[in-house]
């Protein structure tokens, strides 16, 4: 008679794949609450301890790891000194495995969890069980996924046995399932203790495949951090529309970013990962008209993101421009019946309450990887905001220059923002030099510059971006400071009479 060892976290479908085993004259070995669960449905069931001669200890660390177990799984069936050492030694064979881990990444999930709860899930007798079975695949079948329950069931059922590619695929599957599980535990305590690790080892689990990539000639697909924040693209709800391509994530993800910098209402319109307008209102519908008119052409076939409830008036806006996506905590069931009549626009909810964390983020390079904290500060208390210049800056100035620069953080360098109180004026993104820049958020914004504040996500190297700025009508700056030619800057602005603020620190987004 076959045997197989079940010992499962996660119970869901286990007493119906242990019956269709014992169908197929499957011996059940088992442990502590699956056996339980087992028992009291009626099947059929070995104690651990009957196998062992050695009974459970320590609150259930050790039970498992014992010869007569994992001789049961690693003895090869086609050496015959590995089946002579068996019977010497009274091993019998495991022919199947159906073990799930201790619900670690659930456990550390909790706001309330303690280092000493997150410990005791660290399961060290299951995926010693999972590694030996599936290091064994030529002879027994591992199972670590309920989804895999019938597959195994229909082949025994058809052949009496499972096929070596099925139990290949299910070995790999358990060293996949067996490296994410080690990846999170080190992760955790690798935080706890403050290190900076010598290596780092990150697991991500599938959560579609894509069309295409960033562009149609390359594949992509898209994987979710299982630790994922509330707020995240990754967690965002999809109400309607076509599934988001590679695109349409990126500039989602960079559109949210960009929201969370601000508690007021805000209307945040991207495009290519850039801001093309942002706007604050005392309402969602002032926040978003600011955000349009900030740039009326550049947000056609953009993304929209939304901090409040979308109501039909906003809706009716929105409904007037083609869009990709509109992401917002929640639409009214008016708001949502109006824009889902457009068949592909994407309509996504997003739970705000936790927008204010940032964690790490990570870029890939050739043969590489960079891990870097997120770009997030407080910059509400400005406590390292100094004013260079001899013109002070007004209260309406410092608002709008504290406005402008919590957007230039999130336009690709060298970046310049020019904008008012309430919203931005001109962008200019990504150039290889900040006069260039410069000259292409001011033009944008046109007559509106005169007045203006602008940013700047980096120190200027020379006074040529203040002299033009103050040519058109600029009357204050907010930059970083730190260049050599700081002062040939402050000179430049002083001769305009325009207030300069340094921040101390800098924001490039490459």
């Amino acid at each position: 008679m076959k045997r197989a060892l079940i010992s499962v976290s996660d119970k869901t479908n286990i007493v119906e794949f242990a019956q269709a085993l014992v169908k197929q004259r499957v011996e059940i070995i088992s442990t502590g609450g699956t056996k339980n669960v087992l028992d009291e449905a009626g099947v059929p069931t070995v104690s651990i301890d009957e196998v062992t001669g050695f009974p459970e200890m320590m609150d259930g660390r050790v039970k498992t790891l014992h010869p007569l177990i994992h001789g049961g799984l690693l003895g090869r069936r086609d050496l015959d000194s590995h089946l002579d050492a068996m019977k010497e030694h009274n091993i019998q064979p495991i022919d199947f495995v159906c073990v799930n881990l201790y619900p670690f990444k659930e456990t550390i999930s909790r706001m309330d969890v303690t280092p000493e709860e997150a410990i005791e899930q660290i399961d060290i007798g299951g995926p010693s069980m999972l590694r030996s079975a599936a290091k064994n695949f030529a002879s027994v079948t591992v199972v670590v996924d309920a989804a895999d329950y019938t597959k195994v069931i229909e082949e025994l059922q058809t052949n009496g046995q499972t096929s070596l590619e099925t139990r290949k695929a299910l070995a790999a599957k358990v060293f996949r399932h067996t490296a994410s599980y080690d990846a999170l535990i080190a992760d955790y305590l690798t935080e706890l203790s403050g290190e900076d690790a010598e290596s780092v080892t990150v697991t991500y689990n599938k959560k579609q495949s894509l069309r295409y990539g960033e562009n149609s000639h390359q594949s992509a697909v898209f994987y979710e951090d299982p630790m994922a924040s509330g707020f995240s693209i990754a967690k965002a709800t999809q109400l309607h529309g076509k599934e988001l391509s590679y695109n349409n994530i990126k500039d989602a993800d960079a559109a949210i970013r960009m929201a969370r910098e601000f508690d007021e209402p805000v209307a945040v319109a991207v495009k290519h990962m850039n801001p093309c307008g942002i706007g604050i209102g005392e309402t969602i519908e002032e926040a978003f008209n600011r955000a349009y008119e900030a740039d009326s052409i550049s947000i056609f076939g953009g993304i929209v993101v939304i901090n409040r409830e979308v109501s039909l008036a906003v809706a009716e806006k929105l409904h007037q421009i083609f869009l990709e996506i509109v992401i917002a905590p929640s639409f009214s069931k008016e708001a949502f019946d109006l824009l889902s009549s457009k068949k592909n626009i994407r309509l996504l909810e997003l739970d705000f309450s936790k927008a204010a964390e940032a964690g790490k983020e990570m870029v890939s390079v050739l043969g590489g990887l960079l891990i870097q904290a997120q770009d997030w500060i407080a910059e509400s208390d400005k406590p390292e905001w100094k004013v260079v210049t001899e013109t002070k800056p007004t209260d309406e100035q410092i608002k709008a220059l504290a406005l402008n620069w919590k957007v230039v953080k999130h336009v690709k360098s060298n970046a310049i923002v020019v904008g008012n109180t309430t919203q931005t004026l001109g962008i200019g993104a990504g150039q290889m030099n900040r006069i260039g820049a410069a000259k292409i958020a001011i033009e944008q914004a046109e007559d509106q510059a005169e007045g203006a504040v602008l940013a700047s996500d980096a120190f200027f190297p020379m006074d040529d971006s203040v002299e033009y700025a103050a040519r058109h009508g600029i009357k204050a700056i907010i930059q970083p400071g730190g260049s050599i030619k700081d002062q040939a800057s402050i000179d430049k602005a002083n001769e305009y009479g325009i207030a300069m603020v340094f921040t101390a620190t800098r924001h490039f987004r490459h």
